[in-house]
């Protein structure tokens, strides 16, 4: 029993010997590590205390007026702060810009989380921008950036846009706005996508809302995707958003699930009230596996899938 606690003890001595040659042997680099770790607390220290003087300028509650030559005033800029750099453009965070017309009245109000002002006048926001124009419509608009010409009063964005109009979101390439009316262009390849679960796919999408309106219009080649069809159009959507109807322009191609085809022209489709429904009062060339009919009008009910061909029908059947 003796001879186990000797034992015993001896171990426990060895271990503290060898911990003790280990604590020697490495000393320096445990200090290194902390004087490290130290070192890297400060840089992020001094890292947060450039970024509030790296300014040359901060004025809170910040407000500007531009005139032309004519000392007519063209706009106001307002922001929270104001941020003035030495190699960079002016930061602005939290703005309000306001645009007037020729006697002085307000055209277009744009506010924005940030935005710049460049050397040449131009003002660029950023992030989520709302535009609300001389009428009082609100266009919501989600970009990287978008620009406002200080000469013409022209607003336009090259990126990548996200529209959030009236049931749908609407993704394009680009976007321009006069400050002189209520139309919108968004640029390049169109994607709408509908609230009810449809997607519109087009180019080069107008958007206006004058006199209360709410229209979307290309004169682009078109496809609509709903649950159960896909339609294409060769000569663009007229969508009116108050009414929840779509004209689909010129030739128009219906492919449905089943495996049924309709070639018809100038189709509407009736979204109101809940439901789908398809209508033209022009030619129209019904295919299935076992029929082929041509009628002079077609109603046809998503829903339900049933087909109404009138006036003139002329059907084959196998």
């Amino acid at each position: 029993m003796a001879a186990f606690q000797i034992r015993k003890i001896q171990s426990i001595i060895v271990f503290i010997i060898v911990l003790i040659a280990v604590l020697w042997l490495f000393q320096d680099n445990i200090a290194k590590i902390s004087v490290f770790q130290k070192n890297i607390q400060q840089f992020d220290t001094i890292k947060e205390e450039m970024k509030d003087v790296s300014y040359l300028e901060k004025i809170d509650n910040f407000l500007i007026k531009e005139y032309s030559k004519e000392q007519l005033l063209l706009h106001t800029l307002e922001a929270d702060t104001y941020y003035s750099y030495k190699n960079s453009p002016v930061e602005l965070l939290n703005i309000k810009l306001t645009t007037y017309d020729e006697v002085g009245k307000e055209k277009v109000v744009l506010t924005s989380n940030r935005a710049e002002i460049l050397k040449s006048g131009d003002i660029f926001l950023k992030d989520e921008i709302n535009i609300q124009s001389k009428n009082g419509v609100l266009h919501e608009i989600n970009t990287e950036s978008l620009i406002v010409l200080s000469n013409s009063g022209q607003i336009i964005s090259n990126s990548e846009v996200a529209y959030l109009g009236e049931n749908a979101i609407i993704n394009a390439q680009g976007m321009e706005m006069s400050n002189k009316d209520d139309t919108m262009f968004l640029a390049g390849d169109v994607i709408i996508e509908q609230d009810i679960g449809g997607v519109i796919e087009s180019r080069n999408l107008f958007i206006t809302h004058a006199d209360g309106e709410k229209l979307y219009q290309s004169k682009e080649r078109t496809v609509y995707r709903s649950k159960d069809s896909t339609i294409n159009a060769d000569m663009g959507v007229d969508l009116d958003m108050n009414e929840n109807l779509m004209k689909l322009l010129g030739k128009v191609e219906v492919l449905n699930s089943s495996g049924s085809k309709m070639d018809s022209y100038n189709l509407i489709v009736d979204q109101s009230n809940g439901g789908e429904v398809y209508k033209s009062n022009d030619p129209t060339h019904y295919q299935t596996k076992t029929s082929d009919i041509r009628a002079k009008r077609m109603h046809y009910d998503a829903n339900t899938k049933k087909v109404e061909l009138t006036g003139g029908v002329l059907g084959v059947y196998e």
